[in-house]
């Protein structure tokens, strides 16, 4: 059921605890931790900690969440340093844009130059 946590699921497993990982903030709704293959100085990702499969199935069940995610990696950026030099908040929707895990995450960027258009 959307929201709920999944057993399948690596980032639920982090939200919970059964999965290490390197969290650099949580609030009530939010969890961020370091992306373990960074492609930048700073690769942050954020997660609701509810489970929805991705950003579009986020925004339909949660518009409030989405505005918790996007803040919080603001509120990331901020703590890293990179908030004034410019960061990117990216949201991969499905598989031909590069999504692997499909719980849905932002990933925060910052750290370097990022050329436009990415990828």
């Amino acid at each position: 059921m959307a929201g709920e946590p999944q057993a399948d699921c690596l980032f639920c497993k982090i939200v919970a605890g059964e999965v290490p990982a390197t969290i650099v903030r949580e609030t009530e709704t939010v969890v961020a931790f370091r992306d373990i293959n960074p492609q930048a100085p700073t690769h942050v990702l954020v997660i609701p900690r509810a489970h929805y499969r991705d950003a579009a199935a986020l925004a339909a069940a949660e518009p409030q969440l989405v505005a918790d995610v996007v803040r919080e990696a603001g509120e990331v950026a901020a703590e890293e340093k990179v908030h004034g030099a410019g960061y990117r908040i990216v949201f991969n929707t499905g598989t031909g844009a590069g999504q692997t895990v499909f719980h849905a995450h932002a990933h925060l960027l910052g750290g370097r130059g990022l050329a436009w258009p990415p990828g």
